[in-house]
């Protein structure tokens, strides 16, 4: 009989984005799994604590490091220590969203950074990574990526396009994959409550009231559906995962009525 659960002792797992809500939590779920980390992210203070506290649990290397800088992405992974060098998942966590203006009020530069964060950082971190997978004949590339991937909303404009790239190169890189072990999933939350709308908003009062009256996920939710994934047998491949809460659901299409 086949094993329903693997286990994660013998898995180096890399999470970028880690020093705060999904990666940070889906890096504690993975420590207690067992899996050794290499943990990414932009603050080093954050990273320097969250190392702190899953050393008590497994092996951890900490990598301080901007997913939209290409140059410090290789720097960083060909001096990896030997007991790290072999990943065999990667969960593309970092990402965020900047602004709600409509798309002709919107800032342009707000827009290059989510490309630059979530779409060509994605690629960067899987295009240095993933050719080692398939040479050794195992790996994971786990993406996070969004509901707003596949239901647009007003303000959503460049996020929603940079989250549907990450669906749409996670099947593509499934198609490329065929014939070899390397499994790929996109998982895709919808209303979470994380740093996600102080990020976007850059206002609390505001993000806090995005969840007023509400029960969003959480991110361990959506950790606990990572591992969900990265357990299965070997024989089962995870094509994308959309979780949404309760209290979360479809509306109505949008019709403007002019009635005169």
């Amino acid at each position: 009989m086949k094993k329903v659960k693997l286990s994660l002792k013998q898995e180096i797992v890399c999470i970028t984005g880690a020093t705060a809500g999904f990666g940070k939590a889906t890096a504690e779920a993975c420590a207690k799994e067992g899996a050794k980390l290499i943990v990414c992210g932009r603050r080093s203070e954050r990273l320097t604590a969250l190392t702190r506290v899953l050393s008590k649990h497994t092996d951890v290397h900490a990598l301080t490091l901007d997913v939209r800088d290409k140059k410090a992405i290789h720097a960083a992974l060909e001096n990896l220590p030997k007991p790290f060098r072999n990943i065999t998942a990667l969960v593309n966590n970092a990402g965020l969203a900047l602004g709600i203006k409509p798309a002709h009020q919107a800032s342009l530069e707000q827009w290059e950074q989510m490309v630059d964060t979530n779409i060509k950082g994605l690629m960067y971190m899987t295009h240095a990574i993933l050719p080692g997978m398939v040479k050794r004949g195992r790996g994971y590339i786990l993406n996070i990526g969004s509901m707003a991937a596949n239901y647009p909303y007003p303000g959503g404009n460049a996020y929603g396009g940079t989250k549907a790239f990450v669906k749409q190169f996670s099947l593509n890189l499934r198609a490329d994959l065929l014939g070899t072990p390397v499994r790929v999933t996109c998982i895709e939350p919808g209303l979470a409550e994380t740093e996600f709308s102080l990020v976007r908003l850059g206002d609390k009062k505001q993000a806090a009231e995005i969840y007023k009256g509400t029960e969003p996920l959480v991110a361990k939710d959506v950790a606990e559906a990572v591992l969900f994934c990265l357990t299965r047998p070997p024989h089962v491949n995870i094509n994308t995962m959309e979780i949404m809460p309760v209290c979360q659901a479809f509306s109505p299409l949008a019709i403007n009525r002019n009635v005169k």
